[in-house]
């Protein structure tokens, strides 16, 4: 993975759950070429756009830590094309719009921009690529 200014690999593959449930998250190579893909073209230039701090708070998940966290058995985070993002600023409404009108204006290709909640946690997750490599461009919002 190139080096980049805002994002890095290892903030990419972090996981608390896997720490505690001694999963190994690093990625192979083909899925650290994706992650670079994701940060080149969304994760990057959307933290540039956005002016301030994005945390990853799920990037890359291998099978188990996939299972482990509940993802649905096709997650693009497991091939490195998803990461779920928070503003540093914890503006949440605001950066879950900033986010849909930056795609929208700037033309950016992606499979799917979701803004999430579970409970009292919110998230948008980004994905740049669906499992089979398509980009629908399908703004969601899901509930659990």
């Amino acid at each position: 993975m190139n080096d980049f200014r805002y994002f890095t690999l290892k903030e990419l593959c972090a996981s608390e759950v896997a720490e505690k449930k001694g999963i190994d998250n690093f990625p192979p190579w083909s899925v650290v070429d994706h992650l670079s893909e994701l940060t080149e073209n969304i994760l990057e230039p959307l933290r540039v756009a956005w002016g301030g701090p994005i945390k990853v708070t799920s990037g890359y998940r291998c099978d188990a830590l996939n299972r482990a966290v509940g993802g649905v058995y096709n997650s693009v985070h497991r091939l490195g094309y998803a990461a779920d993002l928070q503003p540093g600023n914890g503006k949440i409404d605001e950066f879950t719009r900033f986010v849909a009108d930056w795609l929208v204006k700037r033309r950016i290709r992606f499979d799917q921009c979701i803004s999430e909640k579970n409970g009292s946690v919110r998230w948008v997750h980004i994905g740049i690529k669906s499992s089979t490599g398509s980009q629908r461009g399908q703004f969601l919002n899901i509930t659990k």
